[in-house]
């Protein structure tokens, strides 16, 4: 049989599993991955993606593209496009018998940014798992850093990033926050509903208003202190959004009324947070998973764009597929 069979005639042979050098469910992974982006592209996606020729249909398509991406990013824990290429040519090439160069898979994802964000848009609406509490949700940011350091000044993708402070790490960086609302799911992670970035210097609470908030109706929110705003809240009880939050120490109050109600405060504390850890949960997945935390081999905007949203589709991508 030729070695320069097509992946997307596949459906075709299906006996050709018994010739590719990775394993047979890994094939059929890829074949799942690569008929889903498919579909997909046909369906959104092809408006989103950037050509600045005439060459509307290379030989070497975006879906093959994207579906190399998420399949190494998933599968093989690939998380830098060096590893992604070099393990394509060396394991995938009868697959894929038209692999462009590195040069090629480093700058054409950059013009695909539009296409990655609508795809992980339908990942998140279209596969919710049953089990999600829809009326419980946990709020949550991390950072996403080109670079780190009090005096660094980061020169890539300012039109988007800037310099932060993250408290849990005690450290200035400079790049974007990944801000997630996540359903609870009981024994499990949370699955995120709501994923923003936003630079690193802007206010959760902020974003939160401006961008979550209105698309919440009749939830119990469990968020940390900076999330607290009585006003904000007052106005969301509205909508049947009640927060719960740690005890903020109430400036001013006497020593002996903090001793009063320290024992209530702590152990009202305490159980919201239990609430709130798998949210802290999720972001460690996360990190482990893509690698997604670590963005100083950015070049530019449209690349620091691909390492955060292609990240987020590949862990979709993970969870749809081995769950």
């Amino acid at each position: 049989m030729q070695k320069s069979l097509k992946i997307s005639n596949i459906d075709k042979t299906y006996h050709y599993f018994t010739q590719v050098v990775i394993p047979k469910d890994k094939a059929q992974k890829l074949i799942k991955i690569y008929m889903y982006v498919r579909s997909k592209y046909d369906e959104t996606l092809n408006c989103y993606c950037q050509r600045y020729s005439n060459n509307s249909k290379p030989l070497f398509s975006d879906q093959e593209i994207l579906t190399i991406y998420l399949f190494d990013g998933s599968e093989q824990r690939y998380t830098r496009i060096k590893g992604i290429h070099s393990f394509a040519k060396e394991y995938l090439l009868d697959w894929f018998p038209g692999l462009v160069s590195y040069q090629t898979i480093v700058y054409r994802p950059n013009r695909m940014v539009g296409a990655v964000q609508e795809l992980l848009k339908h990942l998140v609406k279209s596969y919710k798992p049953a089990d999600c509490d829809e009326n419980l949700v946990i709020v949550d940011s991390m950072p996403i850093m080109t670079c780190c350091g009090r005096n660094r000044q980061g020169r890539v993708a300012r039109d988007i990033a800037d310099k932060g402070f993250c408290s849990t790490k005690n450290m200035y960086y400079h790049g974007l926050k990944l801000h997630c609302v996540g359903y609870r799911r009981k024994g499990h992670l949370p699955f995120p509903c709501h994923l923003v970035l936003s630079p690193a210097s802007e206010n959760d609470l902020t974003v939160f208003k401006r961008d979550c908030a209105p698309e919440l109706v009749g939830k119990s929110v469990y968020a940390d202190k900076i999330y607290q705003d009585s006003l904000f809240w007052q106005q969301e009880e509205n909508k049947g959004n009640m927060l719960f939050s740690p005890v903020k120490a109430i400036k001013g109050a006497c020593i002996t009324e903090k001793q009063w109600d320290k024992a209530a405060d702590d152990l009202y504390s305490a159980a919201v947070s239990s609430v709130r850890e798998p949210i802290e949960a999720f972001f460690g997945w996360l990190i482990n998973k893509t690698n997604i935390q670590r963005a100083q081999k950015c070049r530019s905007t449209a690349g620091l764009l691909i390492h955060t949203l292609g990240k987020l589709a590949v862990a979709f991508i993970f969870l749809i597929f081995n769950y």
